[in-house]
């Protein structure tokens, strides 16, 4: 589809990506050389036939949310998507980069940025507005920001709709339920309070919860503080209804990760802020364990944007987002090897999984455990690290890994999301299929029946199982979150395609959101919530 005809010409100069060798284009397409071709028919050798029609092509290339590699492609192989496209805002933008900018502004999180903001989110991704559609795009993906989630705290629950709405149920001693009271719930209950705020990210945590806005706004309840001391606990003053975070409200917030002694937030610009736990430089700065001022994350990650932190008990991942493809930082505790570097030593500023870059795995997804962690790639494999108790990084064992392994019994599969909690691993293939592995305990790996030959389905699984019972409702399931706590009985959520959310495991304070029949205080088998999340 190229204009020009050589037979050993030069290879393309990109003039909207900033450095051909870290583009969204491959090596192969870098090295392209140019040869006489039609783009169609008998057309003139270059001639784009819709080239009269600029306006039409970009409206198809918006229409059909194309992923920016695409687009990439397309500047790459005709000049016709790489040459100036004088269009408004920017004349020299072509038409594959106004395509990206279009798509951008159909984002919540940049459709109300400022021009200036634009610009300087897009120089931070590295100059290229593709770049930035990439950025954000990732970033909707790790977290099903903008679209419906469930959040299976520890003994309470957090429902998101896609409409924003915010459901909550189960446990509630410290008001982080949201509705006034600290009554439990053991139906989905919407927080009223937030009517006319459409929310579309939420975490929870051991008495406490947090919600942002499409505006980037928080909104926390429960306990008064973002952490809780190494010893001793924090917090004894609960909040009871949403409250908005005032040292967070210069701060546009896409998203919150709760650990068990600090609170972490991820800018609209992919900067990390954390609370708390800054005895001894911990996490890169220096204050108060109650600390309530979120701190900026120092180091590496500082001029590189992240697209989604996941927090354990005592350590945080970043998944970043560079113009040469994705990475994964480590920071906090090393014990256990859970940070990824092959030591069992603590980190205090984030530092790069160089394991990924041996494995030829680009990390696409990232879920911190309390003891372990795991990473899904863009080819579909499944890497876990850290305590291998009960089996929950699924190679078979019980034993520790201080880097990245890729789990090899998943080499049929094509994973698109991983979940981890205490001891227990969750894998979603890209059918739908849903495996898991670890901790057996409160039945929150889905084997309603025997996998021990005994009878007990409390087993623990130390080798990736399908959920056969999941699969058995004839749904797709696209997310699973369970609980990520040392300290309470774990459930698990699987949500559909369709908007459907089913639930096991632990259900003594409410937190499943059904009725248990008799004395039972768990469930099994997943069932069916009352409450439509699409």
């Amino acid at each position: 589809m190229d204009a020009t005809a050589s037979g050993s010409s030069p290879s393309i100069t990109f003039h909207t990506i900033v450095d051909s060798s870290l583009s969204l284009v491959s090596p192969l397409q870098q090295t392209f050389q140019r040869a006489q071709r039609h783009c169609f028919g008998d057309s003139t050798p270059g001639e784009f036939p819709l080239a009269a029609n600029p306006s039409i092509v970009l409206h198809v290339l918006t229409s059909c949310n194309l992923d920016p590699h695409d687009l990439a492609n397309l500047e790459a192989t005709c000049t016709f998507f790489r040459k100036p496209a004088n269009f408004t805002p920017d004349f020299q933008l072509s038409i594959a980069e106004l395509a990206a900018l279009d798509m951008c502004q159909k984002r919540a999180i940049f459709r109300p940025m400022t021009s200036e903001e634009k610009e300087f989110l897009k120089q931070r991704c590295g100059g290229s507005w593709k770049l930035v559609l990439r950025y954000i795009l990732a970033g909707e993906c790790c977290c099903r920001r903008e679209n419906s989630h469930a959040i299976a705290g520890p003994g309470h629950s957090i429902a998101v709709t896609s409409s924003g709405s915010v459901y909550s149920f189960g446990s509630n001693n410290s008001g982080q339920l949201g509705h006034g009271t600290t009554e439990e719930e053991w139906k989905p209950r919407l927080i009223r309070s937030l009517q006319g705020i459409r929310i579309i990210q939420a975490a929870a945590g051991a008495g406490r919860t947090m919600l942002i806005s499409d505006a980037g706004r928080v909104y926390a309840f429960g306990k008064d503080s973002f952490g809780e001391a190494e010893y001793g606990a924090q917090g004894s003053t609960v909040v009871t209804t949403p409250q908005l975070v005032e040292s967070l409200k210069n701060i546009y917030v896409v998203q919150a990760a709760i650990g068990n002694f600090f609170t972490a937030v991820l800018s609209r610009e992919g900067r990390i802020y954390t609370f708390c736990w800054g005895t001894d430089s911990k996490l890169g700065h220096q204050t108060e364990p109650n600390d309530l001022v979120p701190r900026l994350l120092q180091g590496p990650l500082e001029n590189i944007p992240v697209v989604q932190i996941a927090a354990g008990y005592c350590y945080l991942l970043a998944l970043a987002c560079q113009p040469s493809g994705m990475s994964v930082y480590s920071v906090g505790c090393g014990l256990g090897g859970k940070l990824g570097h092959g030591s069992r030593t603590d980190e205090k500023y984030p530092r790069l999984i160089e394991q990924f870059q041996t494995l030829n795995l680009q990390p696409m997804v990232v879920a911190a455990g309390a003891w372990h962690a795991a990473v899904v790639g863009r080819d579909g494999r499944v890497c876990t690290w850290g305590w291998g108790r009960y089996g929950c990084l699924g190679h078979g064992n019980e034993e520790c890994e201080s880097v990245p392994k890729v789990i090899e019994s998943l080499g049929s599969i094509k994973a698109v999301h991983v979940a981890t909690g205490d001891y227990t691993t969750f894998v979603v293939s890209d059918t739908g299929d849903v495996y898991s592995f670890g901790c057996g305990e409160s039945s929150s790996l889905g084997h309603s029946t025997a996998i021990d030959g005994q009878g007990n389905r409390h087993a623990n699984v130390l080798s990736p199982k399908l959920v056969t019972s999941l699969k058995n409702i004839n749904e797709r399931v696209v997310q699973i979150s369970l609980t990520n706590s040392i300290y309470w009985n774990a459930h698990t959520f699987a949500l559909t395609d369709s908007g459907k959310l089913y639930a096991f495991g632990a259900g003594d304070k409410g937190q499943l959101g059904i009725e248990l029949v008799g004395q039972q205080t768990e469930s099994g088998t997943p069932e069916h919530v009352n409450i439509n999340l699409s």
